[in-house]
């Protein structure tokens, strides 16, 4: 009777638990994965979304009002930002350069070094991070609103489509203006710039023009350029999905519009060596 009591409590091996340890790993291994899945599907929306964008650009009806609408809050409301923010971004590139090329006599080619520098590389990576701290932002807090309340579904119930009535309008705007205040960044930073250097460090102000003159070309122009174009296209349709595609309340919507920010700043920064790599082998 012990005998058979002892093998009657022996404990019994069930599938479930022999199944366990595998389904722990593959568990592990889920976890592992989901970020990358996440960022996979949110850059296919990513694509999507834009591709959409740039169909409607070409369809009729054209929402002109929209777009000039688009290009006041993008362009017009960003010029006191982007002009601060140029301006003592030349201004303290001019002190260090200065204070720096003076060690070696060579302060007479901070114009061009500040020239060059703002035109090819400053004034379009700056110029871009304000309209995403400013119109980016904005536009994902608009847009993500307008979702959770349920006013997209009713331009839709309208049959109107929304992709071209409020993204076409906003993609077109942000490419026609962000190039615009990354000329007028450029223009406030050199008017800085010559302040410090020839007014307050005393360089000598027809140095600082003619090395402006001989050292700069079109080219440096045109890279900044192209990219304030590629900036402006990736701020608003990474801002614009963000909106878009938000979710899950007001709390949906702060998530959404801090990703547009982060994710435009991201893009900007990587966009930037890219293109620069790509135009200075050329």
């Amino acid at each position: 009777m012990h005998a058979v009591r002892g093998v009657l409590e022996e404990p019994v091996v069930t599938d479930a638990a022999a199944t366990r340890a595998p389904e722990s790993e593959s568990g592990i291994g889920e976890r592992l994965i989901a970020p990358l899945i996440a960022a996979l599907d949110r850059v296919g929306n990513l694509v999507l979304l834009t591709g959409q964008t740039l169909i409607w650009l070409i369809r009729p009806p054209y929402r002109f009002a929209q777009a000039l609408a688009a290009m006041e809050f993008i362009g017009v409301e960003s010029t006191f930002i982007v002009g601060l923010t140029g301006t003592f971004s030349g201004m303290v590139l001019a002190l260090q350069t200065t204070n720096t090329l003076r060690q070696f006599s060579a302060e007479g080619v901070v114009g061009s070094v500040v020239a060059v520098s703002l035109t090819r590389e400053i004034s379009p990576v700056f110029a871009s991070l304000m309209v995403t701290a400013r119109a980016g932002s904005a536009m994902a807090a608009e847009l993500g609103n307008m979702r959770v309340t349920e006013q997209i579904d009713a331009i839709v119930t309208m049959g109107v489509s929304p992709v071209q009535y409020l993204l076409s309008p906003r993609l077109i705007a942000s490419v026609i203006m962000v190039p615009l205040l990354t000329i007028l960044y450029t223009c406030v930073g050199l008017v800085g710039a010559w302040l410090v250097a020839v007014q307050g460090l005393g360089v000598d102000p027809g140095v600082f023009l003619s090395n402006i003159e001989k050292y700069m070309v079109p080219r440096d122009f045109w890279m900044g350029e192209i990219k304030a174009v590629v900036f402006g296209f990736l701020v608003c349709a990474i801002s614009c999905n963000q909106g878009f595609n938000a979710t899950g309340g007001a709390r949906g919507v702060g998530i959404a519009t801090t990703r547009a920010v982060v994710e435009s700043a991201v893009a900007i920064l990587v966009a930037n060596y890219l293109i620069t790599s790509l135009m200075t082998e050329l």
